[in-house]
């Protein structure tokens, strides 16, 4: 597990007036790691200008570990084959319906079973629980970004809200049967069905608020601003859905590469609230009632 500088939130507040301007659309320094396991470094893609001009993002090794998984659904048509293709070849790659050929006894079986479909689904129950601390440590590792929110704000790299966050994250880990690794090839697969919709390389999603001060403000006022989202967040597809969660609506062009997962990649889950699960960063977003 990738470590993070400890500051005080007085350093925290001394580098935010200089790294928030408009003129700037780099990402904070106190909201990523020096060091990921993607293709670009945080401060690229977690940055405005990332969100303006996307590009592909890839997890080290992933593509190449899993080819035998893409040239297969290569040459399949039909996107629920390609789905049943995907849950068959996870499953029989991590052993995950036969733990004891991945070395699993029957004393460690329990937390083995927390494989990547009861994580997404944990999610969808509580983001703040321990699934969350999971998929946003995981994005930690991969990607660079920071967490900003699990439960309450995450500030103080020292204090017991993030230690509580770390404490939770590991918790979720221990004992899995290679749990971060099930999470790179679903983000590899939503990746693929992506490339292969060739659908331009962004989407407008919406997150319904109760008030702007929920988030952390970078830049702007008014209508328009640059928010700084949480290293994972819930957003939706549907406005009139996200008018549930709120008496305002977020809108934001999210570039493709930074969906993790969303509801239409596979069947019967994150269904009920058209979800998808957004890599944070730096956004411009839109702002209205409903």
């Amino acid at each position: 597990m990738l470590s993070v500088t400890k500051r005080s939130d007085n350093a925290v507040n001394s580098c935010s007036t200089s790294d928030n301007s408009a003129q700037n659309p780099s990402l904070p320094s106190w909201a990523r790691l020096p060091i990921n396991r993607c293709n670009l470094p945080a401060v690229i893609l977690g940055s405005l200008t990332f969100q303006q001009h996307p590009t592909a993002l890839a997890l080290d090794g992933v593509a190449e570990l899993h080819a035998d998984l893409f040239a297969l659904q290569d040459g399949i048509d039909a996107a629920t084959e390609r789905a049943q293709l995907f849950r068959d070849y996870v499953a029989a790659h991590f052993c995950l319906d036969h733990l004891e050929e991945a070395g699993i006894d029957e004393h460690s079986q329990k937390r083995a079973k927390a494989n990547w479909l009861r994580t997404l689904r944990g999610w969808s129950f509580d983001a703040d629980g321990r699934e969350g601390a999971v998929l946003k440590g995981w994005v930690e590792s991969r990607f660079g970004l920071v967490p900003r929110f699990h439960g309450e704000p995450l500030r103080d790299f020292s204090g017991p809200a993030w230690l509580r966050y770390e404490e939770m994250r590991a918790g979720g880990l221990y004992g899995t049967n290679a749990l971060e690794a099930q999470l790179d090839l679903l983000y590899a697969y939503c990746q693929y069905e992506f490339a292969r919709a060739a659908a331009g390389d962004r989407l407008t999603l919406y997150r319904g608020i109760n008030r702007i001060g929920e988030h952390e403000v970078l830049s702007g006022a008014g209508r328009r601003q640059v928010v700084l989202f949480n290293n994972l967040s819930s957003f939706t597809a549907s406005r009139e859905r996200a008018g549930e969660f709120g008496d305002y609506i977020l809108a934001a062009e999210i570039p493709f590469a930074k969906i993790f997962f969303h509801c239409a990649l596979l069947p019967d889950i994150l269904k009920g609230e058209d979800e998808y699960l957004v890599i944070g960063g730096a956004y411009e977003v839109t702002l209205s009632t409903l």
